[in-house]
């Protein structure tokens, strides 16, 4: 059996493991624990000494993540910054069949990169179905991981963990009848996991009133311009904001909350919906004005 002390005292704090320790297959731990790992700490009130020693307990602990190698099918421009990657997941059974909702997402190793990213499930849970896949916009930031992945070429294989989260739990504003009106306001690559809302389907021709806020820098940075077509044709009526248009620019300008304010056209909040994705600040005053406008908290939709 493993014999194991924890001493310690208002400078420092010891965990020694004894010469004949050994652990069971059952352990949690790591059998690469030194012997003898020795912390020292500055003296401190009780209370914090004793969320060190938690802190120090949590740090030997093994990573429980499932990570499942899979090979890029895809690398391509979507955008300026802006990257579609589509990764392989035909060998990966459970990975298909656990994307069950649109706004999921999940947690992507690259070789070599200090973290991994998380990053929103961009394609329609039907897609992992039918061809194996799963398809993600990434924006490349300097130094990132993103930036490591973007900058790999097809074939190359990365790690995927668990499909995670609850996604957007469309029943809320379920039945179409019901909720006529819904609003879906999205920013950047926020756009990414609405994506995923609009082609799963989620009643939009049946409702009277469904709009897409969706916002950028420019049309240069703006993804999926070649699916507007597609989207408005299932009942999806998109309103592009840009905040530095071009002068030839003749659409709506600066913020997609500045854009909804003005326009409104909320007949009756109590048959509203919204499904929110994008920058912290933008959910925050959109859910501000809706709430104010009359709309119940609980129709609106995010994903985290």
């Amino acid at each position: 059996m493993m014999s194991l002390s924890l001493l310690h005292s208002p400078h420092s704090l010891t965990l020694n493991l004894h010469p004949h320790a050994h652990f069971s297959h059952s352990s949690p731990y790591s059998m690469s624990i030194l012997r003898r790992l020795t912390l020292t700490l500055r003296p401190r009130p009780s209370h914090n000494r004793h969320r060190r020693i938690a802190t120090t307990c949590a740090a030997v602990r093994q990573d429980t993540t499932l990570w499942t190698p899979a090979p890029l099918s895809e690398v391509e421009p979507a955008a300026e910054s802006l990257f579609h990657i589509s990764v392989d997941i035909s060998a990966a059974p459970d990975l298909v069949t656990s994307h069950t909702r649109a706004g999921q997402y999940l947690q992507l190793r690259v070789p070599d990169a200090p973290k991994p990213v998380f990053l929103a499930i961009a394609s329609p849970p039907k897609l992992a179905s039918a061809r194996g896949a799963f398809e993600f916009l990434v924006k490349s930031v300097k130094g990132s991981t993103a930036e490591a992945l973007c900058a790999l070429k097809r074939g190359d294989v990365v790690e995927l963990s668990q499909v995670m989260g609850n996604g957007f739990d469309i029943s809320r504003i379920d039945p179409p009848a019901k909720f006529g009106t819904v609003i879906v306001f999205a920013t950047g690559s926020g756009i990414s996991p609405i994506r995923s809302l609009v082609e799963s389907g989620f009643g939009a021709s049946q409702r009277s009133d469904v709009r897409l806020y969706y916002g950028a820098r420019n049309l240069q940075r703006m993804a999926y311009q070649d699916r507007f077509k597609e989207w408005e044709s299932s009942g999806v009526k998109i309103v592009p904001v840009l905040s530095q248009p071009d002068d030839s620019w003749s659409g709506e300008r600066g913020f997609v909350q500045e854009a909804f304010k003005k326009a409104k056209q909320i007949s009756n909040p109590l048959s509203t919906g919204a499904v929110l994705c994008g920058q912290k600040e933008m959910a925050e005053e959109v859910t501000s004005i809706l709430v104010a406008d009359g709309v119940s908290g609980e129709k609106i939709l995010k994903n985290f």
